[in-house]
């Protein structure tokens, strides 16, 4: 298992490296990738996840490393579909964020179960979950601010907002989605598989 998810982790980061649409929204838009997997390395003996986990963080790293090749607003299946849909954009961002909050509930889920921070109430443990993915969506939304103010035009591709005024509560909104989703779908399925650790 670890073997193929490695596999498949450097397959696409090589394709997506080569000859990228821009090479600054590249490196932008893959360093949560690369940081993600020094990161999963250093703590896959101490602190190893669960498949599921392990799943949905090679899923959010390959939907990174596809919006660095392309640019997020120019990924060529969501052309079509923005066509097929008589759409006004490109959505693959929407998508990118949704996965923003849907992976990362799970990996907030499971550091809370785990390190027994959040105990006993279901309601408040989902409250703090989706509490932390609206902190990090926000913050991410102030990340994509600072590298526009300091890169300027460079950075119109990695903001992705292709003239939608309210592209960053939307995208808010979006990992918002995701995350209650991962937990609606997902919550039963993670329990079984945090068993073996609790």
């Amino acid at each position: 298992m670890k073997y193929l998810w490695v596999s498949i982790y450097f397959a696409v980061l090589i394709w997506s490296a080569i000859d990228p649409k821009d090479q600054f929204t590249w490196f932008l838009e893959v360093v949560p990738a690369l940081i993600g997997f020094i990161l999963i390395v250093l703590t896959y003996k101490t602190f190893p996840l669960t498949p599921l986990l392990y799943t949905l963080i090679l899923i959010h790293m390959i939907i990174l490393m596809v919006g660095g090749h392309y640019t997020y607003t120019e990924v060529p299946l969501f052309d079509w579909i923005k066509e097929v849909l008589h759409q006004s954009r490109n959505n693959y961002d929407k998508a990118g964020h949704f996965m923003q909050g849907f992976e990362p509930a799970i990996l907030a889920r499971e550091l809370l179960i785990r390190k027994h921070i959040v105990q006993g109430s279901k309601i408040w443990l989902n409250y703090i979950i989706l509490s932390i993915i609206l902190a990090f969506s926000a913050f991410y939304e102030l990340v994509e601010w600072w590298v526009a103010l300091a890169t300027g035009d460079n950075a119109e591709a990695f903001l992705g907002t292709q003239g939608y005024v309210w592209d960053t509560q939307s995208d808010m909104m979006y990992a918002l989605i995701g995350g209650a989703v991962a937990l609606i779908v997902l919550s039963r399925i993670h329990d079984r598989q945090l068993k073996r650790f609790l």
